[in-house]
């Protein structure tokens, strides 16, 4: 394992490099209000087979926070400042929520870049009432920080029986959500509501499989299954009794359709 600060467009990146030298890449993204460790459900699976780089999205873990509007095209810059980073050419991506839109936006400006991507619990538009969630989320949090945010998030994003069996692994994601910058959280809030994929998503030149959680609201199964079907070639797995962390909720189902979809991890 390593960790390496890189500098990114306008500010600095912090990522984690896992797996064996020589390994094909794989780039991992998280989900807002995460960091780089929610991911560690899937290291057991993927370390053994690709070479692993995961990074702290800007105002985030141990990422900078720019002071200035930020929207996707940065999020993507940030993705290709850290691969450059690091010597990747090309990789294939997986990302949850945030992450996921991240991985549409560099799927379809930079093609070449990305070979196979996954897109877990997110959306590809942002019709009004989507946006007006974002701004009551900014409105809360500027009130009161990331805890007046706190529960809603924990229940959006794991299910009332995983939570009531895994106390302890619910309070380090509690304290990860309250680790994260106020003003960075707010920042991607605003971000989110610019999103706008969905016209884009029948030239979507690379293999892609979307991912949901039975039970994510958030990213709701129909929207999804959208998002699957204007997308030529494209597939779409539900992870039964998940939210919308998918990946934490149920990391056994969201491995298996991992496997069954990147071609490293034929044999695991």
């Amino acid at each position: 394992m390593s960790r390496q600060v890189i500098e990114g467009p306008d500010c600095a990146l912090s990522t984690r490099v896992d797996g064996a030298e020589g390994a094909p890449w794989i780039v991992l993204s998280h989900s807002l209000g995460a960091d780089l460790s929610m991911w560690d459900p899937q290291m057991d699976l993927l370390a053994p087979h690709y070479r692993v780089l995961r990074y702290d999205t800007r105002g985030h873990g141990r990422s900078g926070t720019p002071r200035a509007d930020w929207g996707f095209a940065e999020f993507v810059a940030d993705v290709l400042a850290v691969m450059d980073a690091h010597g990747v050419e090309r990789a294939d991506f997986l990302g949850l929520s945030l992450g996921g839109m991240t991985g549409l936006g560099v799927a379809l400006a930079h093609p070449d870049r990305i070979g196979r991507l996954v897109c877990a619990d997110g959306r590809a538009d942002a019709p009004q009432p989507f946006r007006d969630n974002w701004d009551d989320r900014i409105a809360k949090v500027r009130a009161g920080g990331l805890e007046a945010i706190l529960d809603g998030t924990l229940a959006s994003w794991l299910t009332e029986t995983w939570r009531r069996d895994n106390p302890e692994e619910t309070r380090k994601i509690a304290e990860m959500i309250l680790a994260t910058d106020t003003d960075g959280y707010v920042g991607c809030c605003a971000a989110l509501k610019t999103l706008d994929y969905r016209k884009d998503l029948g030239a979507l030149p690379v293999p892609a499989l979307y991912i949901c959680g039975e039970h994510d609201k958030g990213a709701p199964v129909e929207v999804m299954r959208d998002m699957a079907q204007a997308t030529p070639g494209a597939g779409f797995e539900l992870i039964a009794d998940a939210a919308h962390l998918a990946n934490v909720n149920n990391p056994e189902g969201f491995d298996r359709v991992l496997a069954a979809f990147l071609p490293p991890l034929g044999k695991a």
